[in-house]
């Protein structure tokens, strides 16, 4: 039940996200479901290979370099999702701190903690 809260969550704020800054745009309802689920798996799967790679550098600057693995995981799936467009990198930055800002909350508020 969890996964399904945070994958509402997640396309709620893609959502807002997306009406509201400028360089992210999602065409419909079903397109911000579909970078929900993209997005989940490209975390789950992609983001500790590059995570791995990247360790003398995330190191090296106290673990910022984390917040531009995050901005390249926006661009990979901008590049997989036909409705989802980001403009560039400064505005997949900004949509992946904002988004990881919103769902800290909403996870919080939400989800169960046992």
């Amino acid at each position: 039940m969890n996964l399904i809260v945070r994958l509402l969550i997640t396309t709620i704020l893609v959502v807002i996200i997306g009406n509201f800054l400028p360089g992210i745009e999602v065409t419909n309802y079903k397109t911000a479901i579909a970078v929900a689920i993209v997005l989940g798996l490209l975390n789950v799967f992609l983001k500790p290979l590059l995570v791995l790679l990247t360790i003398p550098v995330t190191i090296i600057t106290l673990g910022l370099f984390l917040l531009v693995i995050n901005a390249c995981i926006i661009l990979i799936g901008d590049y997989f999702i036909d409705g989802f467009h980001v403009a560039g990198f400064w505005s997949a930055f900004l949509f992946s701190i904002i988004l990881s800002i919103g769902q800290s909350i909403l996870n919080s508020i939400f989800i169960d903690k046992k």
